[in-house]
């Protein structure tokens, strides 16, 4: 599953007020058991997010090729 901004928004504010019970992107709401289950998700989500949002770098190479 995709998670979006709005997710991870959503989860950082129902922490930030001690609800255990978020509404996510797509209109569903999901209710975790403990806070520290709310959190892993908060972390789950943010390592999504930063992981699709990096872009590998890789190095270009280019072989001179010399003729007479």
């Amino acid at each position: 599953m995709a998670y979006t901004q709005t997710d991870l928004d959503n989860i950082k504010a129902a922490i930030a007020g001690g609800e255990l019970t978020v509404r996510k992107a797509d209109g569903s709401m999901v209710t975790w058991r403990t806070m520290a289950e709310l959190i892993q998700a908060k972390n789950a989500i943010e390592v999504e997010l930063n992981t699709a949002s990096t872009t590998v770098m890789r190095p270009r190479y280019q072989q001179a090729s010399f003729s007479d």
